[in-house]
C-alpha cells in the first residue's frame, strides 16, 4: 500500500464516505476503460525486493530506520517491521538495454547498501524468511515507526476483534497466537511488475496465475520460521494467516481472505477491481480531496486514489496496478508469489523465466486456463509452497508431474521463446534460463540448500537449532555476496 498515512480516529462517516469514494472510482475507471483512455507503446517492467537486517551473529536487527539514513538513497525504503528494508528499481523497457544491465543495476544497490549496513552494525539479507528470527522479535515494538504500520496492525486486529492464531504443518509443526501482525514482517518478497494493455490484461493476468505455482516450486526459500522446519515456502502460508482479518466465524462462512489466490478466471481488469470493492471493507477508509469524475470530464488524468488505497490493502498473489506516469495512465500486473533471494542472479533468472512464460502463455491460441481449472492452479501453488521442486503439479497434457520435470521439458522452452519474442538477446536468455535450468536439474533451491546446511551443521558440530540456523545465516550472507547462484553453492557453514 506505499503511501504514507497519518494516523487519526476514524469515524462510520469515514467509512460511508469511502465506500462511496471508491465505488465512484470505480465507475470513473469503467469509463476510462470503455474510451480507451489508456495508451501502451513499448511494455515496461519493474522490481521491488524485501530485505531482511541481521547483525554479526546472524540475528535480526532492528534499525531500519539508522540504515536507511545510512544509504541516503530515496530508492529504498522502510517495510513493516523494523528489520526489514526494500528497494525499488526504476522501471524499464523489456527487452531493451535496460533489461540486460537489470542484475548489475541491482547488484551495485545492494552492494552500496551492505556497505552502509555495515557502519551500523549490520548486513543484508534476501531471504524468504529471516530463519533466525524468535518469537520474542516480533512484539508490536518490532514495527516500523511509520504511521501506515501502526494503523493497519490496528484496523487488522478491529476487525478481527481477537488474536491471530497461526497454524503450519510441516516436518515440525508450528502453532502460536499473536496480538500483532509483525508475523507478516517475516515475509520477504521479490515482486515482478509487468505493464500490460488494457484488452490483454485478463490474458497476462490469467497466465500469471497458472504460472503461480511452478514459479514457487523453482524459487522455494523460506523452510524456517520461529526455529521450526516447515514447508519449502512458508511464506505462502504465513503470509496468508498473519494479516487475515476473519475471526474463526467468518472463515465458516466463507467470507475471503485478505491474502487471495482469487476464485475465477477474469476477462477484464475491471473484474478484479470490482471484486475489490464488492468483497472487501476498508482497512484504511482515508479520502483524498481529488474529484476523479470532474478530473475526467475536464480532460484530466484521475489518480483514483481510494481505489488505488484499497487495492493495496488486498494481497492477490497476481495484484492489478493502476497508476499515473507522467500523466498517463497505465495497467500492470504485479507478480507477488516469490520469495527474495537467494542472489542477485537468482532474483533476475526467476524475472526472465516468469516474463518469458506468461507472454506465452497468454497468446496462445489455446490458453492454458481454458484447459486447467482455477481451483487446479490454487491447488498447484499450495503444493508446490509446501513440497518446492518435489511438488506433483497437474498441468494440461501432463496429468500429475514432478515439479522439476514441468519446468525442464515444458515450461523452460517456453520461456526461451518468450523472451525472443520480448526482444531479450540470446546471451542473456541462455544465461539467465541455464541458471533456471542447472537448478531444476540438480533440486537446489534457496529452501533445499537452507534445510541440508542446517542439518549438517548440526550433526557435525552437534549445535542447537538456534546456532545452527545463525551459521547457516552467515554462510548464507557470504555466498548471497558473491552472487553465485543457489545451485552451485556448497552445503556446510563457511566458518
Amino acid at each position: 500500500m506505499g503511501r504514507d498515512v497519518t494516523a487519526v480516529t476514524i469515524s462510520g462517516e469515514d467509512r460511508r464516505n469511502y465506500r462511496e469514494k471508491v465505488r465512484q472510482c470505480l465507475d470513473v475507471l469503467a469509463r476510462m476503460l470503455g474510451e480507451s483512455q489508456f495508451e501502451f507503446e513499448r511494455p515496461h517492467i519493474g522490481l521491488e525486493i524485501e530485505l531482511n537486517l541481521i547483525d554479526s551473529a546472524g540475528d535480526p536487527l532492528m534499525r531500519n530506520a539508522d540504515v536507511l539514513k545510512a544509504i541516503a538513497d530515496p530508492a529504498w525504503d522502510t517495510e513493516l517491521g523494523q528489520f526489514n528494508l526494500e528497494i525499488n528499481i526504476p522501471p524499464r523497457e523489456l527487452g531493451g538495454q535496460g533489461t540486460g544491465e537489470l542484475e548489475s543495476e541491482v547488484t551495485e544497490h545492494l552492494d552500496h547498501a551492505e556497505e552502509r549496513a555495515q557502519e551500523v552494525g549490520g548486513h543484508l539479507v534476501m531471504i524468504g524468511i529471516l530463519p533466525t528470527l524468535r518469537r520474542s522479535d516480533i512484539g508490536e515494538e518490532a514495527i516500523s515507526t511509520s504511521g501506515r504500520y501502526k494503523m493497519l496492525n490496528d484496523q487488522i486486529f478491529a476487525a478481527r476483534g481477537e488474536e491471530m492464531h497461526i497454524a503450519i504443518d510441516g516436518p515440525e509443526p508450528l502453532r502460536m497466537h499473536t496480538d500483532t501482525i509483525t508475523p507478516e514482517a517475516a515475509c520477504t518478497s521479490v515482486q515482478f511488475h509487468l505493464q500490460v494493455s488494457p484488452d490483454e490484461f485478463g490474458a497476462y493476468w490469467n497466465a500469471a496465475q497458472a504460472l503461480a505455482g511452478p514459479q514457487v516450486a523453482l524459487a522455494a526459500n523460506s523452510p524456517y520460521l520461529f526455529g521450526h522446519l516447515l514447508h519449502q515456502e512458508t511464506r505462502i502460508a504465513l503470509f496468508q494467516q498473519s494479516t487475515d482479518t476473519r475471526p474463526e466465524e467468518l472463515k465458516a462462512q466463507g467470507v475471503r481472505p485478505r491474502v487471495w489466490f482469487g476464485e475465477r478466471w477474469i476477462t477484464s481488469v475491471f473484474d478484479l477491481f470490482e471484486e475489490n470493492t464488492r468483497y472487501f471493507p476498508a482497512l484504511l477508509p482515508l479520502c483524498d480531496e481529488e474529484d476523479p469524475l470532474a478530473v475526467l470530464d475536464t480532460g484530466g488524468i484521475p489518480e483514483l486514489g481510494e481505489l488505488s488505497l484499497h487495492n493495496g490493502t488486498i494481497y492477490r498473489w497476481n495484484r492489478p496496478i493502476y497508476a499515473v506516469v507522467k500523466g498517463r495512465p497505465h495497467l500492470r500486473v504485479e507478480n507477488r508469489v516469490l520469495p527474495a533471494g537467494p542472489t542477485a542472479a537468482d532474483v533476475i533468472a526467476n524475472g526472465a523465466f516468469y516474463y518469458g512464460l506468461v507472454r506465452m502463455l497468454a497468446e496462445e491460441e489455446r490458453p492454458v486456463w481454458s484447459r486447467m481449472s482455477f481451483a487446479t492452479a490454487e491447488d498447484n501453488l499450495h503444493r508446490a509452497a509446501r513440497d518446492g521442486l518435489d511438488a506433483q503439479l497437474t498441468w494440461p497434457g501432463h496429468g500429475e508431474v514432478p515439479a522439476g520435470r514441468l519446468v525442464l521439458d515444458t515450461l523452460l522452452p517456453l520461456a526461451h521463446e518468450g523472451l525472443e519474442l520480448w526482444g531479450v538477446d540470446a546471451a542473456r536468455r541462455e544465461r539467465l534460463l541455464g541458471i533456471i535450468e542447472d537448478r531444476a536439474r540438480t533440486g537446489q533451491t534457496g529452501a533445499a540448500w537452507q534445510i541440508a546446511t542446517v542439518r549438517k551443521i548440526q550433526d557435525e558440530t552437534g549445535a542447537d537449532r538456534h546456532e545452527a540456523l545463525r551459521a547457516m545465516t552467515r554462510a548464507y550472507v557470504a555466498h548471497m555476496q558473491r552472487n553465485d547462484p543457489v545451485h552451485t553453492w556448497p552445503v556446510g557453514a563457511l566458518d
